[in-house]
């Protein structure tokens, strides 16, 4: 039996269930929510078709009629924030009343990506300290069940959660961090949606139909679609079945010899076959099963943490990266912030110029990312662990998220949104001068030169620069290359020695001014 992908288009028509025989509200409208202040609110469900539904929150009034497929939706008017629970009444005309209490309205925002922004409180290093102070009642959270789906879903797994010293532990640490502060500084409620998934691509995240637009995404699906062709249930199953009497019989054979030495090494068990396109580390799943039920759920933006499981294809991230920015901004049919992390460093320093590196390009790959307007770039070199892929501290990460939501969305003039980002470079004489955007007070994190600068002439041989800050400048040079064309910066997995930093103390980003062809392009 050959399971081929189930088109798209079907499953955007309606809920993935039959209409309910009662009036029925997503899990999203649920007790502890946050609604998004000052934008149209639109609020949905499903009911008995030809059933007059009527909805009723902070003093709004609002009517409609369930359609023949058994959905219905209303747009609530602006809200103002409040931090007062209040009651979202939804009235069916045949079918009985919900009453879902203690609703706050403030900012709303997504935090995804993998391991590191699915990452616990719990697990970071200031957990001892923060979690007992946790108690916040204007934060929620709310934790989307991990599902995947061949196709898009309507409805959605998980609960909103109150920030409690009980709760917080298993918020993403990423998101309560960034929340804490907007909190803190804006004065309104703050709701996390956490749709985070550890060690998963990019291209899980983005719809199928966007994702067709390049060709870099076509090149996915297609592969995807072939593995589907071949997939062969019966096949898959019955070998499943032989493996697992496999593993039962050296589990059995192990618990009968009493001799430890005589004990056969037990291999992983199998896992029960599924279709590749439920893979969560395949194009479109993750999408359809958790992303695509909050498609019109008001909220302010997203912040991202992701990209360590692309590392391996970093020249294609700056195409699928993109594309899923935009496709999110499709979906819910606004120009949606969107605030990411750079990866931090990462493995051993390296020692030696013009390395290269798939780590350093997907870095640049993110950087590149900053083109699309509405987005910002929190950058982590400074804090990551070289034999750790989870650098334990993500207060400093939500933090700095949150300069980028306070300064852009909220017009804050006092906070330094970024550390010094590669604006342009020029060739003087001997030397290369580089200008940087938020580069007011440059200087060195150590007080040292500024080092890990890199050189290069036409032959693209790499030296190692000596760099000088001039100002909101910095001009490179080196004896090794009297004529040069082109500069790095901070370019390794691990680059240590970098030091460049604003008057605030946030780190340079890499850069490259170079387009030659790295050894990890493919």
């Amino acid at each position: 039996m050959h399971l081929r992908p189930v088109p798209l288009f079907l499953a955007a028509l309606g809920p993935l269930a039959p209409w309910a025989s009662g009036i029925e509200l997503p899990a999203m409208f649920s007790r502890h929510a946050v609604l998004q202040q000052e934008e149209p609110v639109p609020v949905w469900g499903w009911g008995t078709p030809g059933e007059a539904v009527d909805v009723t929150f902070a003093g709004q009034s609002k009517r409609t009629m369930v359609d023949e497929k058994g959905n219905w939706r209303i747009e609530l008017a602006p809200l103002k924030a409040s931090a007062e629970g209040q009651i979202l009444e939804v009235t069916g005309a045949e079918s009985g009343r919900l009453k879902v209490e203690d609703i706050l309205v403030g900012e709303v925002w997504m935090a995804s990506g993998q391991s590191n922004m699915q990452w616990a409180l719990s697990a970071t290093e200031r957990a001892k300290e923060d979690i007992p102070a946790a108690s916040h009642p204007g934060i929620r959270m709310f934790l989307t069940d991990l599902v995947t789906a061949a196709s898009p879903r309507r409805r959605v797994g998980g609960e909103w959660n109150v920030t409690t010293p009980q709760n917080a532990g298993k918020f993403s640490a990423v998101g309560y961090y960034f929340a804490l502060k907007l909190h803190a500084e804006v004065g309104v409620p703050v709701g996390i949606i956490r749709t985070a998934w550890g060690g998963k691509p990019s291209e899980a995240f983005t719809s199928r139909q966007t994702l067709m637009e390049e060709p870099e995404g076509r090149a996915l699906l297609q592969k995807l679609d072939a593995e589907m062709r071949r997939f062969d249930l019966g096949k898959a199953e019955a070998a499943y079945q032989k493996q697992l009497e496999n593993w039962e019989k050296i589990r059995k054979s192990n618990r009968a010899e009493k001799d430890p030495k005589k004990r056969k090494k037990l291999p992983r068990k199998p896992q029960k076959p599924s279709p590749p396109a439920l893979s969560p580390r395949r194009p479109v799943s993750i999408y359809n099963g958790m992303i695509h039920p909050w498609t019109g759920y008001a909220m302010k933006g997203a912040i991202w943490y992701q990209g360590e499981s692309n590392a391996s294809r970093a020249k294609e991230y700056e195409t699928i990266f993109p594309l899923l920015i935009l496709d999110w901004r499709k979906q819910w049919q606004k120009e949606l912030p969107f605030y990411f992390v750079q990866l931090a460093n990462f493995r051993a320093p390296t020692r030696k110029p013009g390395e290269a590196s798939s780590w350093a390009e997907l870095q640049n790959a993110q950087r590149l990312t900053l083109r699309l307007p509405k987005t910002g770039m929190a950058v982590i070199n400074d804090i990551g662990a070289a034999g750790d892929i989870h650098p334990r501290n993500k207060k400093d990460v939500g933090e700095r998220l949150a300069r980028w939501a306070l300064v852009k969305e909220h017009g804050r003039k006092d906070v330094v949104v970024s550390g010094p980002l590669f604006r342009s470079f020029k060739v003087e004489g001997g030397g290369i001068r580089i200008s940087f955007d938020y580069a007011e007070g440059l200087k060195t994190r150590d007080g040292k030169k500024p080092g890990r600068f890199e050189v290069a002439g036409e032959d693209q041989v790499w030296q190692w620069g000596e760099a000088v800050i001039d100002g909101e400048t910095v001009l490179v040079s080196s004896e090794k290359v009297p004529n040069p064309v082109a500069v790095r910066y901070a370019w390794a997995s691990n680059p240590e020695g970098a030091n460049l930093v604003n008057a605030a103390g946030l780190p340079a980003s890499l850069f490259r001014t170079d387009h030659w062809k790295l050894s990890t392009e493919r």
